[in-house]
């Protein structure tokens, strides 16, 4: 195996205003809306903290104050818990403060994901790096971000992480032209494009929200002028790098992921995800699941 820096930081964006979900998100970070009774914020710091990365950046924006909050300490709040004797709530008010290291970066102006990861090169130097969004949440069952520092640690270079999708949908997502290797679930990826029409997708593999980004990646977004939308697209920079070299920074290969992923980037899918992760609770689904069928059948 080559001698690739190792993978320790993970960068999570979460400066976006949120405004599919507005008026929920009028004061209150979309990062924050619960999945059942925790914030989807924390299940993607959980899965950083599971594949060992304990030290985590936050890019935050404006009103996004809840969300170092919900990482903090609570005192009054525990020692009230403690004071009922309330073990079970109190544990689970002090996790969020135990997964990581937190720190906090804001992203002055929404200028793309591009930027906002440019936002985290101060805190991650020279060093490779994860980057994990908040709108898809990767089951705990399918260790997908693991694989993906696994890769890198293989092949060197950037990783990014694909799910076969419909061709219909293709131009909501960054897709990739691929190219196999050695390993059944790695790809090698030469050329990206950001939500391109239906009939000019090179292919219905698409970018979803995990990245293993080589540190080459400052100097390309410092470099790329907007994009798609008028943004800074981390696709684009991504695609740059593709076509390097390992001295340059390059290649980006992919995982191809077929395991468990839930989009709560809209109204819809957000519902979805809550569905399933309650019929997923062994404490909630005995009743919720029995009720859901009812009521299903009720409406027809």
């Amino acid at each position: 195996m080559a001698d690739f820096d190792p993978v320790t930081k993970a960068v999570v964006p979460a400066a976006g205003l949120g405004t599919r979900f507005l008026p929920a998100t009028k004061a209150t970070p979309k990062e924050m809306l619960p999945i059942v009774d925790k914030p989807a914020i924390q299940y993607v710091v959980e899965e950083a903290a599971s594949a060992g990365l304990l030290d985590v950046l936050m890019v935050t924006g404006k009103n996004k104050r809840s969300i170092e909050d919900h990482f903090d300490r609570a005192f009054e709040l525990e020692e009230a818990l403690e004071a009922k004797g309330d073990e079970q709530r109190l544990s689970q008010v002090r996790e969020p403060a135990a997964l990581a290291t937190l720190h906090y970066v804001r992203q002055g102006e929404p200028k793309g994901l591009g930027h906002a990861v440019l936002c985290a090169k101060q805190h991650v130097g020279d060093h490779p790096f994860a980057c994990l969004l908040g709108d898809d949440l990767i089951d705990y069952r399918d260790p997908l971000l693991k694989r993906m520092i696994e890769v890198r640690a293989t092949f060197g270079g950037s990783v990014i992480a694909l799910m076969e999708v419909p061709r219909e949908q293709v131009s909501l997502y960054g897709v990739a032209t691929i190219e196999a290797t050695s390993e059944d679930d790695v790809v090698r990826v030469t050329d990206l494009v950001e939500k391109p029409p239906v009939d000019e997708a090179p292919s219905n593999w698409a970018i979803i929200g995990r990245y293993v980004i080589d540190p080459a990646v400052f100097e390309v977004l410092e470099n790329t002028p907007p994009g798609r939308g008028n943004e800074i697209q981390l696709t684009d920079a991504l695609r740059t790098l593709a076509g390097r070299g390992a001295e340059e920074g390059g290649p980006v290969h992919g995982v191809l992921f077929r395991g468990r992923r839930y989009d709560t980037g809209d109204k819809l899918d957000y519902l979805r995800t809550v569905v399933k992760f309650a019929a997923d609770r062994e404490d909630l689904a005995p009743d919720f699941v029995p009720w859901l069928r009812e009521f299903l059948d009720e409406i027809g």
